[in-house]
């Protein structure tokens, strides 16, 4: 049984493993520049998107190379998988500035293979 949280979240290449979120963003902006990053489950390897097999949430993260708290950039929810005429896609695009270099975290929710994150330095000049 998991003690904590980050003993269940799961990572690996997202170009080989389709529940990986991948990160979509510049490698280095400058400070108080607004950064576009986009996430996307299944950017090499497509995901299901069905009632009995889904990509629920992606939640993004920025953690301040020299900061001790993680900030939480925001959450897309995913809650049409086929139950109806509509089927929502697992990509949403995320913008925020930051003032430090730090790294980008994501975590996505898979029904039925549970959590999976990546992560991306952005390097701030």
């Amino acid at each position: 049984m998991a003690k904590k949280i980050g003993d269940t979240v799961q990572s690996a290449d997202w170009k080989n493993e389709k529940h990986v979120p991948a990160i979509t963003a510049p490698d280095s902006v400058k400070a108080g520049e607004w950064v576009k990053l986009n996430v996307r489950v299944g950017k090499e390897i497509p995901h299901p998107n069905t009632v009995e097999h889904h990509i629920r949430w992606i939640q993004v993260y920025y953690t301040p190379e020299k900061g001790k708290f993680t900030y939480d950039l925001g959450r897309a929810n995913f809650n049409s998988h086929g139950e109806s005429p509509v089927v929502t896609g697992s990509s949403a695009d995320f913008h925020f500035t930051a003032t430090e270099s730090g790294t980008i975290n994501a975590v996505s929710f898979c029904n039925i293979h549970g959590l999976w994150e990546s992560s991306k330095a952005l390097k701030v000049a």
